[in-house]
């Protein structure tokens, strides 16, 4: 291949993923806005299959890739500790963070018997969070 052709795109490649490890500019909610969970209760202890609702004060809820104003998605943290997610980065979809990235604030969780921490965290449309965090207060439910 030509030097030049070489050149180019190696030197393209490196503007594409240049963005990629930038860090990510996190917007500000609304004053007063809050995530919380209307059901679990805290110390619950419940049967698995469990539904979760989620609650939101403050801002509106809309899919992912929307860019509405006052507008974001929920994000479900299962087992994972808020201070454990980079959250100047979009966050991963696993099983231990879960998108609902279609606007849900309902959703049926199989876990397995135990004691389980949930958090809910609310971030911007494109899986970013706000700084600082929407998030709720982490809760604990045990499962039969």
């Amino acid at each position: 291949m030509n030097k030049w052709i070489t050149g180019v795109a190696l030197a393209g490649s490196m503007l594409l993923a240049g963005p990629a490890l930038a860090q990510i500019e996190r917007s500000s909610a609304p004053q007063g806005t809050e995530v919380y969970f209307i059901s679990p209760e805290d110390g619950a202890t419940v049967e698995s299959p469990l539904t979760v609702r989620m609650g939101l004060t403050g801002m509106g809820v809309a899919p992912a890739g929307i860019q509405a104003g006052a507008t974001g998605h929920h994000h479900l943290l299962v087992d994972k500790p808020l201070n454990e997610v980079d959250l100047d980065q979009p966050l991963p979809a696993n099983e231990a963070m879960r998108h609902f990235g279609g606007g849900q604030t309902e959703t049926t969780l199989e876990l397995e018997p135990g004691e389980h921490t949930l958090q809910l965290l609310f971030m911007d449309a494109s899986h970013v969070s706000f700084d600082p965090p929407v998030a709720s207060d982490a809760i604990t439910v045990t499962v039969e």
